[in-house]
């Protein structure tokens, strides 16, 4: 710019980016260096909302961006600091070398989160959902859930299950959900999801689970539910599911209305170095696709990590979108307590091992500030040692350990069952008169507005196939069986690529207005008691979206839940989420869920990558009464596989091959009595078969029978 050491006593004014009227550049200098260069680092000049870049600018101003905390509050954060410290010390003395993947060096996450929960909460925020893997994990559990240490205790010590029928799983991937009262007296409710050791998986969970508690509880009113994603360094710049999370942030089927993610950062990934790890400057560089602000903060400066995790927040409440905070710290350990970091880090090894932990840095201060003694921090320490001394006498009399219902509000009137109980028949009726006025409903549309004339041919004819010939398609099963549930007070939610048309133009959910492109949803037009049709066309993801809508139907039981593939050939885009959850949720975590994934199956000329949902790998991971796959031949037995899924009181996930050529095959209709009077048949018998002339006896199912 011109300027030199001549130019530092020359006043200039500086404008109202700085806050600062005319002044030296020196103390220019000094108070951009003040904001920007010292335990705090923003990014935000990318952003294109002025609005924001000013919101941004204001906050950065206020006491040059530093933290300005009272006595009795600094005293508060060195307690939840102890609280963090202390736990992990705990357990290395109690349970040598035994895995808990600790939190050690990076110990401020816990005053973060709580001082976000507590002022989220006078926000009006009565609902928290939280992701995050291993590290620390445990430490979160305990400090900010509430899950007693006796607990966590019992599962360290390795003891049985108190249910015989569930697996269990690692104490470090167990979920939580606890109601608590924050300092500032509000009650609130607080999830963690359970995950599996797959990183990052657990995000578009979180994102499907606060979606549908804003859906349910909070509708018109999104902020009453907030969603904060814990991440490591390695995993949010390495795995491709964050970005698949990220650009839901603003989609209509998909936002929660901002998220605030936190990573952990310890700058290396088991024995990786963070310059191996990455191209991108920051591992939070993702974050700017969606023009997020991303905030760098040293993670040994508590108040600082406070300040950032405030400021993140407010911007959170203010403009409902997405913020990162980069939590620069180190890991004390190896990858977990047993392994040898030296191997691969042995001078990075060798500071840390004479680095003093954040509690210690922080009482430090405080003591030079005059606002504790000396034996304040070691009366912390012993008094909260005391209380988990108290927790593991207790545990060591408890003779086994109890796997707690996740978000057990929304499941309280669901029951596990076995194999022999998901043989027996649901009772999937629905009477024939409320079926004509459904029927009626979806077959007319608004006189006042213009459709395409295939539209209009289209719903005659579906008016027709229902009123005059009695033979119905495929498609007008599907939205029969939606429209019932929807008159029963359940809601139906759909998503996937494609989905309000169809990929095979066979469903029409959202039929568009000639001229303006207004969405028309008759399935939302039935009465005005009914429960809510909620279909979405997906971002092209499947990992993604299919975590997102197993997440939605974790926590909301009372919602048809459907994923649909464009053809069942690309599901395994999302196999993570198959293997870890869909298959095995409920066994490692005792967790229903009643998804249902609709995998277009058929060879029809299409190619090697659009013929086959791979039925046979989905057979293999059906064991232990974990789910139901389904391969339907007439539209009346899809129709009673839908309905069943709901009216069924228990939940599991529900695995169905659906036709393409079938969708249009003149054989391939039910009959209105079907729907109404029947129910879903395991075996369909050959009714017009002589039984005394019978030889051979030809099982079959889907498109094989009318080929």
């Amino acid at each position: 710019f011109g300027l030199s050491e001549a130019d530092l006593n020359t006043i200039f004014n500086a404008g109202d980016i700085l806050g600062l009227g005319p002044v030296s550049l020196t103390e220019i200098i000094t108070h951009l260096e003040s904001i920007y260069c010292e335990s705090i680092g923003i990014e935000y000049m990318y952003i294109r909302n002025p609005e924001e870049i000013r919101w941004i600018q204001d906050k950065l101003n206020i006491n040059d961006n530093h933290p300005r905390f009272a006595p009795e509050k600094q005293k508060y954060i060195l307690k939840k600091l102890n609280e963090a410290v202390s736990f992990e010390s705990f357990l290395h003395t109690k349970y040598v070398g035994q895995k808990r993947f600790s939190l050690e060096g990076g110990e401020s996450l816990i005053p973060a989160l709580d001082a976000i929960i507590d002022k989220a909460a006078r926000y009006g925020v009565k609902r928290f959902v939280m992701g995050m893997a291993h590290r620390g994990r445990l430490n979160v559990l305990n400090n900010i859930f509430g899950k007693s240490a006796k607990d966590i205790f019992s599962e360290f010590d390795g003891k049985d299950y108190e249910q015989d029928i569930f697996d269990g799983d690692v104490k470090y991937h167990l979920g939580w959900t606890s109601h608590r009262e924050t300092d500032s007296g509000e009650r609130i409710h607080m999830s963690i999801a359970p995950n599996p050791s797959h990183l990052e998986a657990v995000g578009p969970i979180v994102q499907g689970i606060a979606r549908a508690k804003q859906d349910k509880r909070a509708p018109g009113n999104f902020s009453e539910v907030l969603p904060i994603l814990v991440h490591g360094d390695a995993a949010i710049a390495g795995q491709g599911v964050v970005y698949e999370v990220v650009q839901m942030a603003q989609l209509d089927g998909y936002k929660t209305h901002g998220t605030i993610h936190v990573v952990v950062n310890n700058q290396i990934g088991f024995t990786t170095n963070y310059l191996d790890a990455r191209s991108s400057t920051y591992c939070t560089d993702v974050g700017k696709a969606t023009l997020s602000p991303v905030l760098h903060v040293n993670a040994d400066d508590v108040e600082a990590v406070i300040h950032a995790s405030l400021f993140a927040l407010d911007f959170r409440m203010q403009f409902k979108r997405d913020v990162f905070i980069d939590l620069l710290g180190y890991r004390k350990y190896g990858h977990n307590e047993g392994d040898e970091p030296r191997f691969t880090q042995p001078q990075l090894y060798k500071a840390i091992a004479m680095h003093k932990n954040p509690r210690d840095i922080y009482a430090d201060k405080l003591l030079q500030e005059g606002i504790i003694d000396s034996i304040y921090v070691k009366e912390l320490e012993s008094l909260y040692k005391a209380s988990l001394e108290e927790e593991l006498k207790d545990s060591r009399k408890v003779e086994k350990t109890v796997i707690m219902p996740f978000m057990q509000d929304e499941w309280k009137d669901f029951r596990h069952v076995d194999e022999r109980e998901m043989a027996k028949t649901v009772d999937t009726t629905y009477p024939r008169e409320k079926l004509n006025i459904i029927a009626g409903a979806i077959t007319r549309l608004p006189g006042s507005k213009k459709f395409l004339r295939k539209i209009e041919r289209l719903i005659d004819d579906r008016h027709k196939m229902y009123f005059e010939t009695d033979s119905l398609d495929w498609g007008m099963g599907e939205l029969l069986a939606y429209g019932s549930l929807l008159e029963e007070g359940f809601h139906v939610r759909i998503s996937g690529q494609d989905v309000e048309r169809g990929t095979f133009s066979h469903r029409h959910a959202v039929l568009k207005v000639e001229d303006s492109e207004e969405e028309v949803v008759l399935l939302n037009e039935i009465s005005e008691n009914q429960g809510t049709f909620y279909i979405y066309n997906s971002l092209l993801s499947e990992y993604g979206v299919l975590g997102f809508d197993y997440g939605y139907a974790m926590a909301s039981p009372d919602t048809l839940t459907i994923w649909e593939a464009q053809f069942g050939d690309f599901s395994n885009g999302a196999q993570i989420v198959i293997d870890q959850y869909i298959s095995a949720a409920e066994d490692k975590w005792k967790m229903q869920n009643g998804l249902v994934m609709l995998l277009p199956h058929g060879y029809e000329g299409q190619g090697a990558e659009h013929s086959s949902a791979r039925m046979e790998r989905y057979l293999q991971l059906c064991a232990r009464d974990n789910m139901f796959v389904a391969n339907c031949t007439t539209p009346a037995n899809f129709y009673h596989l839908l309905r069943r899924q709901m009216k069924a009181d228990y939940r599991k996930p529900l695995i169905v091959f659906t036709p393409k050529s079938l969708l249009r095959h003149p054989k391939a209709v039910s009959t209105v009595e079907s729907l109404a009077d029947g129910s879903f048949q395991t075996v369909i018998d050959d009714a017009g078969a002589d039984v005394n002339t019978i030889k051979t006896l030809v099982f079959c199912t889907g498109k094989f029978y009318y080929d």
